[in-house]
């Protein structure tokens, strides 16, 4: 019997080699590997549906979930967990030496809807106290068209986030990928891996950026695959995380990741990366609350919508 083909778009990681290089399968699928950065990735199954199967960003997934224009359904695979306190860079000239200092200044993202942003506002609120609304965001460019409600000030930047950063067109930069060394930039928490451990220990979140999905028209046809892709990516992920503990030959470029890896165990509770719905369905919550506060849920979203329902009670 010939194998279900379906292309794979994701990114390239130790979490999903074992996939893409066939160590682990999906019983009666054949994967066209499509690897990818995830601005492209994002932006061709958004606008296009482009991939059967595809890593997600969860900002634009809880965006079009409420708006009921969702093309896929979500797999409770996290693909990428980031903390950001790290994803923000001010103007040393402009007085920002705490988060606090950010309320009603003007900030700069890629796009309103990437996640990164909608933790770093989160963060923001709940965390510091400060008021989102009461900040200009200026972006860069959608990846598809949002539609905010009123209170909102929201408004295309004109040039590339990092020139505004540099040029002194915005306060502040929020972006996964750090700007280029300029003498009036800096990191709003020049320590921010003490700033994120501290922030696990109040909230045991490590912030999910992106999801595995499928898509709809997909999964209706095949009901089955949801829960085979999520055991497949679970068995990868359990495979990634025992070679960072292999001392005889490093499978990664760093010195001392065995040791890093024991601490994280530690400071973690055992477990750096969770898969499942039930382990992350409080943070999933915390991310459609924040969705709604930012406008860009148009109304409550359950965490249990965002995922195909077969797939609500599996556990890795």
């Amino acid at each position: 019997m010939a194998k279900l083909r379906l292309s794979l778009a994701c990114t390239l990681s130790d979490r999903t080699r074992p996939i893409l290089d066939g160590r682990v399968s999906v019983p009666g699928v054949e994967f066209i590997a499509q690897p990818g950065e995830p601005e492209d990735i994002f932006r061709r199954a958004l606008r296009n549906r482009a991939f059967e199967v595809s890593e997600l960003s969860m900002g634009s997934h809880i965006t079009t979930t409420a708006r009921g224009d969702a093309p896929y359904l979500g797999v409770p695979v996290f693909l990428s967990r980031a903390f950001r306190h790290s994803a923000i860079h001010v103007r040393t000239d402009r007085g920002i030496a705490r988060p606090e200092d950010l309320a009603g200044k003007t900030i700069a993202l890629p796009e309103y809807q990437q996640t990164a942003a909608l933790w770093v506002r989160g963060i923001l609120r709940e965390q510091h106290g400060v008021d989102t609304r009461g900040i200009k965001w200026r972006i860069g460019a959608e990846r598809i068209a949002i539609q905010l409600p009123p209170g909102h000030d929201v408004a295309p930047l004109g040039m590339e986030p990092e020139a505004a950063l540099r040029e002194g067109v915005v306060d502040a930069l929020i972006t996964p990928r750090p700007p280029a060394p300029h003498p009036q930039v800096a990191r709003l928490f020049p320590d921010y891996a003490a700033a994120e451990r501290a922030y696990f220990t109040a909230t045991r979140f490590f912030p999910i950026m992106h999801c595995l999905a499928v898509r709809k028209d997909v999964a209706e046809a095949h009901p089955w695959l949801p829960v085979a892709l999520f055991r497949a990516f679970a068995e990868a992920r359990r495979i990634s995380l025992a070679e960072l503990r292999l001392t005889n030959v490093l499978r990664v470029s760093m010195p001392w990741v065995a040791a890093a890896f024991e601490e994280q165990e530690r400071a973690m509770g055992g477990d750096p990366w969770p898969y499942g719905f039930s382990r992350n369905r409080d943070e999933i919550a915390a991310m459609t609350r924040y969705a709604l506060a930012d406008g860009l849920a148009s109304r409550e979203v359950s965490p249990e919508e965002l995922f195909h329902p077969s797939t609500l009670t599996e556990a890795a």
